[in-house]
């Protein structure tokens, strides 16, 4: 007997299951917002050199403001103020011939930055002055909070597999809400960027245990449809998070907006059961027992409940030893885990790569940014949608596959089109933008139903912090523009190629059983070189 026969006995998809993924659903709310987070609080405002001590010139304080500017401050070929440069000393006689004026000497900015305010009320660029010279700065704060996020994947997903998925889920909602919510009251930017790096490690455990939990919890049938609504509470998270950030424009209170609805997530924790798989696979019969007890109740099949008696439970196959604590080495103790955990693991850092490299780029195509936001996150509704249809049509490597070639085919395109058709590159990053969530969506269960329950949820802490390593590189891999204007694109694009290629070496998951122990997934490299042996050569 196996976990599956249970879950048919006592409905794999009924009213409790679907309570599991409402649960999920709310605490996953604000993982995206504070994916996303840096593109506002990091956002960079139009700005020039503080030229305010100038006044104390009795004919500068003449001048009338746009006339300081002209005399102070070079202007670049968009006919805007230079952002980091002034002249040494004021030009007055650029009044009455503006010529040659790029013969002129100019210096760094003396006295801070003036900011343009009507968009954002303040950021962290104006809060810290992360501009110029400190570009850099501006763009580690996204790297630092994903590092992380990278590290909290590690964590999390060890200590789920030895202590409970429940458990850990209730410290990573309380842990990543009083970190971010410390973050806020920020006083500098090295205690920002520290506590930033805690909320990423805390928050992350949310995604791991909610997708591992919701996957251990369904039958084979409705796997690929939990996989989709996981990955739509992250779509309507994104998707709202455009319209909180444009009516939050002061980035301490935008930080706490998102931090907050962690709460709920708390108070609904306490309807959220442990993963019975997780215990029949480590030994804890009894408990396992009563949680798949209130399952049948709740689905209305207490006639089943003959079927969860201890010595039932018992026969459920794990060849393994139960009192054995499973950790990270597990994954490449064994050829065929080894050579999973290394394809999975570099396919989540080539799809995050892509897919956040498209997302933190929605000041690079010249439209607004609250547009470009919402409609990026919006674009994953029709993606994952069809992911759905998909997954059973065509099977989870070829849908995985597909949407990574498709996601390059549309970074290789922005490559070709010139900068000014800002409205053509848009939706060219898009559509992209789609497919590189199509491929997300379908990482995420594709995964989950590679890996063995004893690992299943290390093997997903692996994953993860693959992914975050991806998104952590993303922003500085936008910083190769300076280099050549686009060369992000191609690494992007190179990146998506490269995933794309791996996934092909991953074995099909559409209507297989979840293996349940690493003897489950030896035996199946055995019965494939078994299989190769047989086939005629003709």
């Amino acid at each position: 007997m196996n976990f599956e026969n249970i879950l048919a006995d006592i409905n794999g998809f009924g009213r409790f299951q679907i309570m599991i993924i409402v649960i999920s659903f709310i605490g996953r709310f604000t993982l995206p917002c504070h994916f996303m987070l840096n593109n506002f609080i990091a956002a960079v405002p139009s700005h020039h050199c503080d030229i305010r001590s100038l006044d104390e010139e009795d004919i500068f304080r003449s001048l009338s403001p746009a006339d300081k500017l002209f005399v102070s401050i070079p202007v670049q070929e968009d006919g805007t103020p230079n952002s980091c440069q002034m002249f040494a000393e004021p030009q007055y006689h650029l009044l009455l011939n503006s010529s040659n004026i790029t013969e002129l000497p100019t210096v760094s900015c003396q006295n801070g930055w003036v900011y343009d305010n009507s968009t954002f009320k303040s950021t962290l660029t104006s809060e810290w002055d992360l501009v110029c010279d400190r570009r850099g700065k501006n763009k580690a704060t996204a790297t630092i909070f994903f590092v992380g996020v990278m590290f909290g994947a590690m964590s999390f997903g060890s200590l789920s597999d030895r202590y409970g998925r429940r458990i850990m889920l209730l410290v990573s909602y309380v842990t990543g809400m009083l970190f971010a919510i410390a973050s806020a009251f920020s006083t500098s930017y090295v205690m920002f960027v520290v506590l930033r790096f805690f909320t990423g490690f805390c928050i992350t455990g949310i995604v791991i245990v909610s997708a591992v939990l919701s996957v251990e919890w369904v039958d084979i049938e409705h796997r690929k449809l939990v996989g989709v609504i996981d990955s739509l509470s992250w779509t309507f998270g994104n998707t709202a998070f455009a319209a909180i950030a444009y009516f939050v424009n002061d980035w301490r209170w935008l930080v706490v907006s998102v931090s907050s609805p962690l709460v709920l997530g708390i108070i609904t924790w306490r309807w959220m059961p442990e993963s019975a798989r997780w215990l029949i696979a480590n030994g804890k019969l009894e408990q396992a027992q009563v949680y798949l007890k209130n399952c049948a109740q709740m689905n209305k099949r207490e006639d089943s409940t003959d079927s969860l008696k201890i010595e039932t439970l018992s026969t459920i196959v794990v060849t393994e030893k139960r009192e054995r604590t499973y950790s990270y080495l597990d994954l490449i103790r064994t050829p065929k885990m080894r050579r999973l955990a290394f394809s999975t693991g570099i396919l989540w850092f080539c799809v995050a790569n892509s897919f956040y490299g498209i997302s933190f780029n929605i000041t690079g195509f010249g439209l607004n940014i609250y547009l470009t936001q919402f409609t990026y996150a919006l674009v994953e509704l029709p993606a994952k949608v069809s992911v759905y249809y998909l997954l059973d049509k065509i099977g989870r490597r070829r849908t995985e596959v597909g949407s990574l070639f498709l996601a390059a085919v549309c970074l290789g395109i922005n490559i070709l089109v010139p900068k000014d058709m800002s409205v053509v590159r848009t939706v060219v990053a898009v559509i992209g933008k789609g497919f590189s969530s199509a491929s997300f969506g379908t990482v995420v269960l594709y995964s989950s139903e590679l890996y063995p329950t004893v690992v299943r949820q290390n093997g997903m802490g692996w994953n993860s912090f693959m992914a975050r390593l991806g998104v952590a590189v993303a922003p500085l891999i936008l910083l190769l523009d300076e280099v050549w204007r686009d060369l992000p694109q191609v690494v992007l694009c190179l990146m998506a190629l490269l995933g794309g290629m791996v996934a092909r070496t991953l074995s099909e998951t559409r209507n297989k059983c979840l293996p349940e122990t690493i003897e489950d997934i030896e035996q199946k490299l055995k019965k494939q070189k078994a299989n190769k042996i047989k086939k005629p050569i003709f």
